[in-house]
Parts: C-alpha cells; structure tokens; sequence
C-alpha cells in the first residue's frame, strides 16, 4: 500500500469517525435512561415522583434510536443476532397479551413497558463504539446500585428486609439482592482500575454498602448467587489476576457483614437445615405448588402462555413462580423461553471470544471478568428467583455484543496500523511493542 492510498484511507476513515459525534444527543438519552432505570431518583428525592421520568427518557432515547438511523458507524444491518432473538421475544409476548386468557389489556401494558429494553439494547449497540463510553454506560450502573443500597439503608433500616423501600425494581427485597449481584463484579472491577486512593476507598465504602443491604434483605436466592458470581469474579480478578490479597479481603469482608447483618439471613438459611422446620416446610410447599401451578399453565397454554405478569392471578394466591425460566415459559409460552435461552446463550458465545484473547490490556480484561462472573451469577441466581423482567441481564448482554463488536472493528480499521508509518492507534489491545489502547505512540 502507496503512502498516498494509506492516507486517503486515513481521511475517509476520520470522517467516518466524525459521524457518530453528532449522536451525543442520542447517547445522553440512553444515558438518561440508564440512571433512571438504575437510580430510580423519583423514588427518594422529593418532588420528581410526579414527573414520569423512566416515559420521558424512554420517549426520548426512541426518538435518539429513529434519529441515528444511517449516521452510526454501525447500522441496523450490523445488529447480531441476539438483538432479533429479543425482538422476537417481544413479539411473542405481544400476541400472548392479544391471547391472554386472563387479563389482555394488563398483560398489552406490561408488554410494552418492557419493549423500552429493546430500544435500550439497540442504542447500547450502535452507540458504544470505543471503551470510553462502555466504562460510562456500566459506570452509571455501577454507582446506581450502591446509591439505592445506601438510600434503602437509611429511609427502611426498621423495615422487615427492606421490603417496599424503594419502588420499582428494587421494591421485593430477592429483587434488590439480585441487582446488588449482578453489579458487585463491575464495582470491583472499577475498584481495580481505580488511580486515586480516595477514588478506590469510594468504591471500597461502596461494595461494603451493597453487601451490607445483601445481608440486611435476607435473601437466600441473593446469597446462593453471591456465592456463585463471587467464585467465579475471585477466579478472574484473584486467581488468574494473580491478586490473591481478594481472596482473603472478601472472606474477612463477608465474615464481618454477617456479623454485623447477618442474623436474619442466618435464621433463614437455619430453617433450611432443620432448626426452623416448620417455617422450612411452609416455604418449599409454597413454592412447590407455584411450580406445579406454572407447569400446569405451560400445559394448558404452551404457545403464549398467560400473558406477561398474569401468572400471580392465574395462580390463585398472587405470588410470582420463583424460577425465572418457568416465569417465561408460562406467561410466554415455549417460544418465548427458547428466544429467551438462544438471547442469553450469545452472551455466553461473545464472552468465549473475549475471554480467548490474550491481547487486550488489562482494563479491557477486568471487565470482560466482569461481565463473566454477572452473567453466570444471572444464570445460577434465576433458578430461584422470577427475574425474567428486570433490564439488568439484558444490559449486560448488550455490554458483551458491543464490546465484541468494537474490538473486531478496530481489528479490520484501517487507522490500526499504516504501513510506512511509525505508530499504531487500537482499541483495548496491546501488541508486541506493549503499547495500549488507545494511544498514539511512535513504534520503535
């Protein structure tokens, strides 16, 4: 390649790269929506309950989604698979409420309320083109979560498991445990690439705040998660990441928040083995006949299902079934849970491809251990608790097709590496001449 064709490239590939800075209208939207989603500020800041903030900002980030039509780098053609998986989810769930033998108009509303996490998912992917702004978008959630762990703290302290705190997604306390696991391994990972010290002793104080509100909701389904998201984040970050000064520091960190906070959740995992039998027994018919009652409507309806959240009505004593997969098997039907399975299995198949590379720089690396030790948290913590509905999961699958599709593009870029040139420019890669992401460096 002449120097002259080299810099032609260059020039076409700057003005390509212009183009998505004129989206920043759109990417503040879907920031919008992910603070709102996440941080829920109506609910503990006086006043903003009467501004319906999650339908103003998902308004908006539809209109950001319409507006980027052809101006992205990426376009709707480049949209992976996973992204029709969820769509076809979606549209499975709309003839479900059409269908619904229980309450269709219900079931409509609920549906379309959910939608918004399509608009979310394809704005995520088209607009996060470099890790700057995938360390924003994760950032937002990652500070949300201790924030509402904190708030819940101080206005429900006397509250039974900090039931109703806070409205929303964190409303049942198995829902805000879930969410606080499902965001521990990002903090960790913004700890660990933390400069500062008074920036890591922030993230320090906000782990603790998010295992103390763990504790203080008692949630066994979110303290069998820990265990399990946790392993793996220690194997990523401790053992692979050769700081093995995590193991012990988490292990201190549990024993004293169970000391601290402990004993509801201790009295509840007792019942269990037998020191509350009585208590033990009660719960596990309850929930044995709510399995029962959705394999039952599975039977009954296997094509679409209930209708989306009509199963607390169809199962006689308004309790959700607490397995997310028979969740969506019974309000959506079979179709509904093989899209649900085909969209978190590309998660899966994108983290394998980042997880074999072993040219990314150790930031890039962190999150992607990250991302690992959430979505298998979600897969293990759904088996004993209905969370098919919360964005979380969602979002992180979103994380993973954008990231694999960013490290790819800087891969064919023609602004990687110009021959006759003496300098490089990657995304989140590090090559022979241990040079990082993002630089500009002269190769020697």
């Amino acid at each position: 390649m002449s120097l002259i064709e080299a810099d032609q490239q260059i020039a076409s590939r700057k003005v390509e790269l212009r183009k998505p800075a004129s989206l920043t209208g759109a990417f503040f939207w879907l920031t919008a929506f992910y603070f709102v989603y996440c941080a829920r500020p109506e609910d503990w800041i006086p006043g903003l309950r009467y501004i319906p903030l999650a339908k103003i900002t998902g308004v908006f980030a539809l209109v950001g989604l319409l507006n980027s039509l052809g101006r992205t780098q990426r376009k709707f053609k480049d949209l992976p698979p996973e992204a029709n998986y969820l769509l076809a989810m979606i549209g499975v769930f709309v003839v479900s409420a059409l269908l619904s033998p229980i309450w269709r108009g219900g079931a409509l509303k609920n549906t379309l309320d959910f939608a918004k996490v399509w608009i979310a998912w394809v704005l995520t992917f088209l607009l996060i083109t470099d890790f700057a702004r995938l360390r924003r978008i994760i950032f937002i959630q990652a500070a949300s979560v201790p924030l509402i762990s904190l708030v819940s703290i101080i206005l429900g302290h006397d509250q039974p498991r900090l039931s109703g705190v806070i409205g929303g997604i964190y409303s049942n306390p198995n829902d805000l445990a879930f969410a606080i696991v499902l965001t521990l391994p990002f903090c960790l990972a913004f700890l660990l690439t933390a400069k500062g010290v008074l920036t890591k002793l922030c993230w320090v104080a906000a782990i603790l705040i998010m295992g103390l509100t763990l504790f203080m909701t008692a949630s066994r389904a979110g303290f069998i998660t820990l265990m399990i998201s946790g392993t793996v984040c220690l194997w990523h970050f401790g053992v692979k990441g050769r700081r093995f000064y995590l193991i012990v520091a988490s292990a201190l960190a549990v024993a004293l928040l169970l000391g601290v906070a402990g004993r509801p959740l201790i009295a509840r995992m007792n019942a269990l083995s037998g020191a509350e039998a009585g208590e033990a027994y009660g719960s596990y018919e309850a929930r044995k006949y709510l399995m029962l009652r959705a394999i039952n409507g599975i039977e009954h309806y296997p094509l679409f299902g209930l209708g989306m959240k009509n199963f607390e009505v169809y199962s006689g004593d308004w309790h959700e079934v607490h397995m997310t997969y028979l969740q969506i098997a019974v309000e959506g039907g079979i179709p509904s849970l093989v899209l649900y399975l085909l969209f978190f299995s590309r998660a899966f198949s994108n983290l394998r491809k980042l997880l074999r590379r072993k040219d990314l720089d150790v930031h890039t690396t962190l999150f992607i251990g990250g991302l690992h030790s959430s979505m298998i948290g979600f897969a293990v913590g759904a088996l004993f608790a209905p969370e098919a509905y919360q964005f979380f999961p969602y979002f992180a699958v979103a994380y993973t097709s954008a990231l694999v599709a960013t490290l790819a593009q800087q891969k064919t870029s023609p602004e990687a590496f110009v021959p006759g040139r003496g300098w490089r420019r990657e995304f989140g890669v590090v090559r022979a001449d241990n040079r990082r992401a993002n630089d500009l460096t002269p190769v020697r």
